[in-house]
């Protein structure tokens, strides 16, 4: 491991712990992720919500077990955050801020079976999302989602990358996500472009902002240049696990992650089995370098 990647994880890992009172927090890696324990979410308290936003910020994933939660409930819990963000294209029927995530019999796949970071091609992709499982796959066990560290996979390049990512944008295209899927009728594919590294708005951290499902062209670089360098950020992610972590799903499990700096991957190991939730996302603002 080259010394400035020691510094990053050192800077990460080293830091003092936050103390808690209303709740509990523990790490699910030294790097990414924490179980919040000693909360019902269908009845918060106001110092347990003030400690539970100041752990998302550290953690960027929080994983809360044991939740018997109505759609409401779910819902006035995202609410806290910011404005709920309407599925996009909206369900035929039901409720337009849940997004059912169902996994029929045999599927031949699943969405969100790679690595990404939701909706990145809008102008204002969602802060985070709430992803509250209650059936999953036959068997106990399969269906787990792997989340990664992009504050980390910036802060582990070279200072030299650094200074090149800096300077450049991304284009971030819709239609990319759609690839092997039937794009939905009348539906407008979003195309837009964003600083290849952007700083979170809440703690001004750098965050490597660049995704293969969504991230087309550099179009300061040439195309071969474009790819070459694209390919590289991309895989990063894949081939670093310390920037990860695994979380393993159990009926009445939520999961909140930070769509800013988290990317996830959805795996689908548990053909021929169903998984079941539903998940409401939060709005977002501008993406700023």
């Amino acid at each position: 491991m080259e010394p400035y990647e020691l510094d990053a994880l050192e800077a990460v890992t080293t830091r003092p712990p936050r103390a808690y009172e209303h709740i509990s927090v523990a790490t699910v890696t030294p790097v990414i992720g924490a179980e919040v324990g000693g909360v019902d979410l269908g009845r918060l308290t106001d110092a347990q919500l003030a400690e539970i936003k100041a752990a998302f910020l550290d953690h960027h994933v929080l994983v809360f077990r044991d939740q018997d939660l109505t759609t409401e409930d779910h819902k006035r819990f995202a609410g806290h955050f910011g404005e709920l963000r309407p599925v996009n294209p909206p369900p035929p029927e039901g409720d337009p801020y849940v997004l059912e995530i169902k996994t029929s019999a045999a599927a031949a796949n699943v969405a969100g079976n790679a690595w990404h970071a939701d909706g990145t091609a809008d102008l204002e992709p969602s802060l985070g999302s709430m992803l509250h499982i209650t059936e999953t796959p036959a068997g106990g066990s399969g269906g787990d989602t792997l989340f990664a560290n992009m504050h980390l996979a910036y802060e582990m390049l070279s200072p030299t990358m650094r200074g090149l990512l800096d300077g450049l944008t991304a284009i971030h295209d819709g239609a990319q996500s759609f690839r092997g899927y039937q794009v939905p009728p009348n539906y407008e594919i979003p195309v837009n472009e964003h600083p290849v590294v952007v700083r979170h708005p809440e703690t001004g951290r750098p965050i490597l902002y660049v995704n293969r499902a969504y991230t087309s062209r550099i179009p300061q670089l040439s195309a071969d240049e474009s790819d070459a360098l694209l390919t590289m950020l991309f895989t990063t992610v894949v081939e670093r696990p310390m920037l990860t972590c695994r979380i393993r799903w159990a009926p009445g499990t939520l999961v909140f992650w930070d769509n800013r700096c988290v990317q996830h991957h959805a795996l689908y190991d548990y053909y021929p089995h169903t998984r079941y939730g539903r998940r409401i996302a939060i709005n977002g603002g501008p993406l700023k370098g």
